[in-house]
């Protein structure tokens, strides 16, 4: 379904990046992993056959840098981003008037700017495409209103609103923009995640049971296709059902 489509996926070293990424490479993707784990990013690369580049989604030096690399690497053609890289500080849960000022700009810093400037960067070779898509990674927290997690909440709240606008002013260009919004993974980054919110969404979900990464790659995978076009500014829970959009 992707032969051949040059695809970007950040935060692509371990967790539900390296698990899209898999997937994208078993589907024919040309890929390039972005990440600020160097090690890690390049270990991952090695294993799916595709190439590595740094970035720092906190500095607009580090993504402008990454993005002039990538031109070079794709030849200047681009046709699919997935915007998964971000940080989740105080996932173990913090109430709202306990949040350090500085934990709150670094969210914000790296989810919503980043995710803006990686799109910036990387849009003039998605619009050679003609056919170009870009994933945002969300999060279901954005639609119910998780509580004792504003911050990162908050930032993925945006990430949505972004996807819409994005999708009315890239729609010209034939440039689809989507968000994908997973409940709870059985991944790294939430580990430390209380027992009793993954129990919280095993119990009520729509179908019951922890939610892995793989069950959230083959829509992403989808969503960069030829064929999703229609689905731009999109939100889709893929969450199991414990909540609908």
């Amino acid at each position: 379904m992707l032969d051949g489509r040059n695809i970007i996926v950040t935060g692509a070293a371990r967790g539900l990046g390296a698990e899209i990424a898999k997937t994208l490479a078993e589907q024919g993707a040309r890929l390039i992993l972005a990440d600020i784990l160097e090690e890690e990013g390049r270990a991952t690369a090695e294993t799916l056959g595709a190439e590595f580049l740094p970035v720092d989604l906190a500095e607009p030096a580090s993504i402008e840098a990454m993005g002039k690399a990538a031109a070079e690497l794709t030849g200047g053609v681009l046709h699919g981003l997935v915007n998964n890289g971000a940080i989740a500080t105080g996932i173990g849960g913090i109430p709202f008037d306990e949040i350090a000022i500085d934990s709150w700009d670094l969210v914000q810093r790296v989810n919503v700017r980043g995710t803006w400037l990686m799109i910036r960067a990387m849009t003039p070779l998605l619009k050679t495409s003609g056919s170009g898509r870009i994933v945002n990674l969300a999060s279901d927290t954005a639609i119910w209103g998780a509580p004792n997690l504003m911050s990162y909440v908050a930032s993925k709240g945006a990430v949505i609103s972004m996807t819409r606008s994005l999708a009315r002013e890239l729609g010209p260009c034939h440039i689809g923009v989507t968000a994908v919004a997973p409940g709870i993974l059985t991944t790294e980054s939430t580990e430390y995640v209380p027992v009793e919110r993954h129990d919280l969404y095993a119990g009520r979900s729509a179908v019951p049971g922890r939610q892995a990464p793989e069950q959230v790659t083959g829509v992403v995978a989808f969503l960069l296709s030829s064929g999703a076009l229609t689905l731009t500014g999109q939100v889709l829970p893929v969450n199991n059902g414990f909540v609908f959009a």
